[in-house]
């Protein structure tokens, strides 16, 4: 897997144990994956004359030759990106997905239903002569199938934009996906309803640009609403699987 060293005057890489209900900590690489793989937006931490600061960014994952990392898309104007410059900037960068709301019979039994994966290292920016190969992946990853059904970039618009790159050999993913967890009971009311509330980034219907015409909704387009959906289903019976009492 891809490494890179940080800047020699870097801050000590923090570790990344969880220290709080351990039990939910991933150490297998498949779940950081299967966390990435859906993630639209990476909000990325960096200090910036001394303060911190926390940026959403479009991001995918991809290879570029030297192992998976995460492709991070932005304006080669971009702050974080002038900050790299040829060193690369130490950042800690954030997927979270909240599955659901748990409603516990007190609300400090409530919790929610997530998966979350923070990646730290030195990100560096994707050399010229990979950048379009990188905004592709991040296209691919965003918007599968989508590159068969466009026109190839111009040299203008791969000089104006620009991706940085975070190896993911340093990752911590944390997930819940269980029912009403009540330790002890405190005196709640059994008859107050307790139980999760699905959540989940669902598509609604295409709408056609100024331009579009009568032009079909193309297939990339139906692929995506349709993905987003298994997987909404797919968490959801899973869930209600742990929370259906075992037969006698």
């Amino acid at each position: 897997m891809r490494t890179t060293s940080l800047p020699s005057d870097a801050p000590a890489s923090p570790s990344l144990t969880v220290r709080r209900l351990r039990d939910r900590q991933s150490h297998d690489p498949a779940d950081l994956r299967a966390v990435l793989d859906e993630a639209i937006v990476a909000h990325v931490g960096f200090v910036r004359g001394g303060h911190p600061l926390v940026l959403p960014f479009l991001c995918g994952v991809g290879d570029l030759g030297d192992g998976p990392v995460l492709l991070l898309h932005g304006s080669t104007g971009g702050g974080l990106f002038l900050d790299a410059g040829a060193a690369g900037v130490p950042v800690a960068a954030t997927v979270t997905h909240v599955d659901g709301l748990v409603f516990a019979r007190s609300t400090f039994d409530s919790s929610a239903n997530y998966r979350s994966a923070m990646i730290v290292g030195n990100a560096t920016v994707v050399p010229d002569d990979l950048r379009a190969e990188a905004l592709w992946q991040v296209a691919d990853h965003l918007m599968p199938g989508r590159r068969d059904e466009v026109r190839e970039m111009t040299a203008k618009e791969i000089r104006a934009t620009q991706v940085l790159q975070l190896p993911l050999d340093r990752a911590s993913v944390k997930i819940r996906a269980a029912g009403v967890g009540e330790a002890v009971d405190d005196g709640e009311d059994h008859a107050v309803w307790a139980g999760v509330l699905p959540l989940a980034v669902r598509a609604g219907a295409p709408l056609a640009g100024d331009i579009s015409g009568d032009s079909p909704v193309d297939g990339s387009v139906r692929a995506s609403a349709a993905r987003l959906d298994a997987l909404a289903a797919g968490r959801e019976a899973r869930i209600a699987a742990v929370m259906r009492p075992t037969p006698a």
